[in-house]
């Protein structure tokens, strides 16, 4: 460590910490796990596939069971993707009803 390095006190644990550790610590604690439907988890630029049916609200379409969704990029909800898919724009999807490839 530098002597330069600037410490900042942690109030959870109590210690002073290096100002770099501390925010590397608080950007891990505030990452969202997003899982599909059979517990892989999900990260961005994944392809999935829709394990079921899904009637699209707002643009009159169903994606049929087997569809290949590519580069999904999360929301920061645990349930929730955003995908693009072409002819549906603003498409998001539950996580429950995908299946990671």
């Amino acid at each position: 460590m530098s002597e330069d390095e600037d410490y900042v006190y942690d109030e959870d644990s109590g210690e002073w910490l290096p100002a770099s550790e501390l925010a590397a610590k608080r950007q891990a604690a505030c990452a969202v796990e997003v899982r599909d439907a059979v517990g892989n988890l999900l990260a961005d630029g994944d392809q999935v596939t829709l394990i079921k049916d899904l009637d699209v609200k707002g643009a009159g379409q169903t994606l049929k069971q087997g569809t290949l969704i590519k580069s999904i990029r999360l929301t920061g909800d645990p349930q929730e993707i955003d995908c693009k898919y072409p002819g549906i724009k603003g498409l998001v999807l539950r996580a429950e009803f995908v299946r990671k490839r």
